[in-house]
């Protein structure tokens, strides 16, 4: 893999991560657009490479709520042995049960369908049809709930939404997003606790395919060029859902589907 290849893909795995709009499909077509996954040595170098690009956004969030997750772990630990109940307590058990049923679910699926899914079709119909559900679910649903305020039922469904990202296209932030705003939790609140639900899953999958990375100077790049970026893009995407709403990520999504879709019938 070239620097140039590694740095292209960990700034587009920065942006698109965090944003509702499919990291794993991005990080699928560009290769496939420009022709680098014809290209064995290309192939090879990208087994793996994902998610270390994806443990560079982890790295992002771990870094910006960093506090954040100093107080749920102090104030998890307080609750399960000193009894001790807390906000951050509860959010952490909650953040905790969350996971589990979707990563479980997610982690079955991807291993058994990945290689049937990852195709341009698929990818652009997943894009095409989340992005039309995210905009009319974000337009319909009320603003109720925020992120302190959330329940263990909101807070588990969110978890358990996460397994359909395993589809690429569908998008972890994007689907946890939506099934947020469906229960009326806030937009921002959905985009912060999407973050925080984020980390666990993709601390396990960094783990459990280390042992594929290749630690070469385009692999820090890659990871390096995922960990600023995305620092950016939490900042930006938190202040803008205090007034803003979801349309344009919809509305991109619509459009990079249909741009596929056009590319693969041409092809």
């Amino acid at each position: 893999m070239q620097i140039y290849q590694s740095l292209i893909l960990g700034i587009i795995q920065g942006l698109t991560e965090l944003l509702p709009i499919s990291s794993s499909a991005h990080l699928a077509i560009i290769p496939w657009i420009f022709g680098w996954i014809n290209n064995p040595d290309f192939k090879i170098a990208f087994e793996g490479f994902d998610v270390a690009l994806h443990f560079g956004t982890l790295l992002a969030i771990g870094l910006y709520f960093f506090k954040d997750w100093l107080q749920l772990i102090k104030g998890g630990f307080n609750q399960a042995i000193k009894k001790e109940k807390s906000t951050e307590g509860r959010m952490f058990w909650y953040i905790v049960l969350a996971t589990i049923p979707g990563g479980i679910i997610g982690f079955i699926l991807d291993k058994y369908l990945e290689d049937a899914l990852t195709t341009p079709l698929i990818i652009a119909i997943s894009l095409i049809v989340m992005g039309i559900i995210l905009y009319v679910v974000d337009k319909k649903s009320k603003s109720v709930t925020d992120y302190e305020n959330m329940t263990l039922k909101q807070t588990f469904l969110i978890g358990l939404s996460q397994a359909l990202a395993f589809i690429p296209g569908v998008s972890r932030s994007g689907v946890t997003m939506t099934t947020a705003r469906i229960m009326g939790v806030k937009r921002e609140s959905a985009a912060r606790y999407s973050f925080m639900l984020s980390a666990p899953i993709v601390l396990a999958a960094t783990v459990f395919k280390a042992k594929d990375f290749v630690f070469s100077l385009p692999f820090f790049i890659g990871v390096f060029a995922s960990f600023i970026v995305g620092i950016f893009v939490i900042k930006f995407l938190l202040n803008y859902l205090k007034k803003g709403n979801f349309k344009w990520f919809a509305i991109y999504r619509v459009i990079f589907g249909i741009v596929i879709l056009a590319l693969y019938f041409i092809r």
